[in-house]
């Protein structure tokens, strides 16, 4: 049973009680990101993630490690666009320990310019591992194409550029800016009671002036006609990474659009599965995928290819989108598609860390909470005409991306754009 206090000063706190679980999971989750840095900063979210494992005011990057790890706890932190988490995972009778590290990382970073600087050379060989990484990589130029000009078609790891002059007070300012309790949501799941957690985070965060949440730019959107991205590498295969404007987080085809999602490459018995890599062998690692954000969204085909078969593989991906505008689906695809994702989300939720990801990430991008009860209905209620029509709006010309990795000469790349539309 999910429970949400949000104190005085505007901080947010939400928790599940899993009793018959050993352990808890706890996050806290920043309303902050990639979209919400101006491009000369771009990458200091991430940065700053970074940073903040370097060490506090009472512990040094050992200690913080050890105090987790010392009594079988794991900890971790990732950043996405619209927020960044910092959680750990511990057994249950370790609650306030687990808090105090928390907030010690997030209130109380040392910033020490010596581990800065230490840090800046551990990202940007980072940026070069992801860069050497074609599959990865893929995504990132895809994001040019879909979202050109906008914090949301950057990489979140930043340039070499602006990594090399992010200075130690930028980090500090960017901190002191977003590290605020309106702009942070605590998710706790396991075995805990949700009085006990506020009662620890009133200790932490103590009554102070409230400060207003700092808003990122909208997305907008002004493509007219299909774009590719061929990004020339001598590679043993071709990467396609295929992108069409999608919903927000929030819109109210967004159930039919995942089940559409799952039927097109959502898994091993999808479409592009069967018919690029069972059928015609084209591809070792084919399937779909979904990106919803507050404003905007995507969805979007990832596939490795046999160099000399790109544009047979394209030709099959674009046909399959299109029937599913023009063909209405199966009744058993239908079934099946909601049954798997039904089953994806109970299971995963089974686990404390996975039910604290469910939650925070809900509360810190879209600021409400659809219950796995509530998600369930909206599935349920999707049907055939909610799949057609949500194809027919999507797959269009104007709204059709493609980045390409890969070894293609000339007469290949005009292979392919000849073949790439609906």
């Amino acid at each position: 049973m999910h429970k949400l206090t949000r104190l005085n000063n505007d901080l947010t706190i939400i928790t599940d009680r899993m009793p018959n679980t050993n352990s808890l999971a706890i996050g806290f989750w920043l309303k902050t990101g990639g979209r919400y840095e101006p491009e000369n900063l771009q990458g200091i979210s991430h940065f700053l993630e970074h940073i903040l494992f370097k060490g506090t005011k009472t512990r040094n990057y050992k200690q913080l490690k050890q105090a987790v790890e010392g009594v079988g706890g794991v900890f971790n932190a990732f950043t996405a666009e619209e927020y960044t988490c910092y959680y750990i995972k511990i057994v249950s009778g370790y609650l306030e320990h687990a808090i105090d590290i928390l907030s010690d990382m997030v209130l109380r970073p040392l910033f020490d310019e010596k581990e800065i600087n230490k840090e800046r050379n551990v990202i940007i060989e980072e940026l070069r591992m992801y860069m050497d990484l074609p599959s990865q990589y893929v995504h990132e130029l895809l994001d040019e194409l879909l979202w050109p000009g906008h914090p949301l078609g950057r990489s979140l790891l930043g340039t070499y550029d602006t990594i090399s002059a992010i200075k130690r007070n930028d980090l500090v300012r960017y901190k002191e800016r977003y590290h605020i309790p309106p702009n942070i949501i605590v998710a706790a799941c396991g075995n805990i009671e949700h009085d006990a957690v506020v009662a620890l985070l009133q200790k932490v965060f103590k009554e102070k002036e409230r400060k207003a949440g700092i808003g990122f730019k909208k997305a907008t959107r002004r493509q007219k006609i299909p774009k590719i991205n061929f990004y020339h590498k001598d590679t043993e295969q071709t990467h396609i990474c295929l992108g069409i404007h999608g919903l927000n987080r929030l819109h109210p085809d967004r159930y039919a659009q995942s089940i559409l999602n799952v039927i097109l490459g959502g898994n091993m018995s999808s479409r592009l599965f069967n018919e690029v890599r069972e059928k015609r062998c084209l591809a070792y690692e084919i399937g779909s995928g979904i990106r919803k954000y507050v404003d905007t969204g995507a969805l979007f085909v990832h596939a490795g290819v046999d160099n000399s078969k790109a544009d047979e593989a394209i030709s099959v991906i674009i046909s399959e989108l299109t029937k599913l505008k023009n063909k209405q689906v199966s009744k058993k695809e239908l079934t099946q598609a909601k049954e798997y994702y039904k089953g994806q989300l109970l299971m995963g939720l089974e686990d404390p860390i996975s039910n604290m990801m469910f939650l925070g990430e809900q509360i810190s991008s879209a600021g409400v909470l659809f219950t796995k009860d509530g998600i369930v209905s909206g599935i349920e209620k999707v049907d055939f005409d909610d799949i057609k029509r949500v194809a027919t709006a999507l797959f269009i010309n104007s709204s059709l991306n493609m980045a390409i990795i890969g070894p293609q000469k000339q007469k290949d790349k005009i292979g392919i754009r000849e073949k790439f539309r609906f």
